[in-house]
């Protein structure tokens, strides 16, 4: 192990940190964001190297990763199993033990997330988990922080999720747990999410609706996520079908709280799972949900490797 990651963490799912190092994470992303916004030169990673890892493609993740850390005064190194080991024949353990020797923190985007646990149990850095088939944390964090910016504290809320039990309900279902709000599921019939998945202790935090509109009823925010996520589009035309009534549209967010937020996490399809005057109307926040994701995981970065900041 690394000289000073003697109490290295790793950030897989959202679960992974405490409600009080979330508070501290909000807060550094804050500040964080404020220097950016005013040309403040704040680079804390100077010599520092982030290896990100791709096996799904990426848009987002990787320009916020990538510009965060270059940011941050760190060098990224981008890998993807077309131009590295990484998608032939070579152990993942093997692979971790050698690339964390080389760099200091290790972003991953893949398939199961037993990939990613296997990698950072044998990884002498930290692994942050850039999404994976059943968890996204970098995308639910940016989520409530840009919750908090536009209406603050997330506790005791209500986020109607409509649509695939994916890993974005999954992941929502944890932070709910431990940052105490509500989540009003809505999924087709078989597209449930599964509470053992998540881990979730307390089914106090979700109820399940039939009815998208009723799980939308009194929410403080609306979120949703493409019908079909990658890795599963041999099933995009089953799912096109079965979803039909789950589109978000002015009806759901009319039954929601009078100033909710509707959220997307993007790529989105305009007619498909969001109408066009929802994701582009007035309650939309989806671009500040977009640029948040490079802010927290900037915080999240500083946090992993520099430990508390004052």
């Amino acid at each position: 192990m690394k000289p000073g990651y003697s109490l290295m963490k790793h950030y897989l799912q959202f679960k992974d940190l405490r409600a009080e190092e979330y508070a501290y994470l909000f807060e550094r992303t804050r500040i964080i964001k404020t220097r950016f916004k005013n040309y403040e030169k704040y680079q804390p990673l100077v010599d520092r190297t982030l290896a990100m890892i791709f096996e799904k493609a990426s848009t987002r993740t990787r320009v916020s990763f990538e510009a965060g850390m270059y940011q941050m005064g760190g060098s990224v190194v981008h890998l993807t199993t077309g131009d590295s080991q990484l998608g032939r024949a070579e152990p993942i353990e093997d692979s971790a033990r050698v690339i964390s020797r080389m760099v200091d923190i290790v972003m991953i985007r893949t398939f199961e997330q037993a990939k990613i646990e296997r990698f950072a149990a044998h990884s002498r850095v930290p692994v942050i988990n850039g999404l994976t088939n059943e968890f996204h944390p970098c995308q639910i964090l940016a989520d409530i922080f840009t919750y908090i910016e536009h209406r603050g504290s997330i506790a005791g809320k209500v986020v109607a999720w409509v649509g695939d039990g994916n890993n974005m309900a999954n992941t929502w279902l944890q932070a709910a747990e431990i940052l105490g709000f509500t989540v009003h599921v809505s999924t087709p019939s078989g597209y449930g999410v599964d509470p053992q998945l998540a881990g979730i202790r307390d089914s106090g935090c979700y109820k399940v609706f039939t009815d998208p509109r009723e799980a939308c009823r009194g929410a403080h925010l609306v979120t949703t996520d493409v019908w079909t996520s990658m890795g599963y589009e041999a099933e995009n035309e089953a799912r096109r079908s079965a979803f039909a009534d789950w589109c978000v549209d002015a009806g759901m967010m009319a039954a929601a709280q009078p100033d909710a937020l509707f959220m997307h996490c993007l790529p989105a399809h305009r007619g498909e799972e969001v109408a066009a005057d929802v994701i582009d109307g007035p309650q939309s926040v989806v671009w500040d949900e977009a640029e948040n994701r490079m802010h927290v995981q900037k915080a999240l970065m500083e946090y992993l490797l520099l430990g508390r900041i004052g």
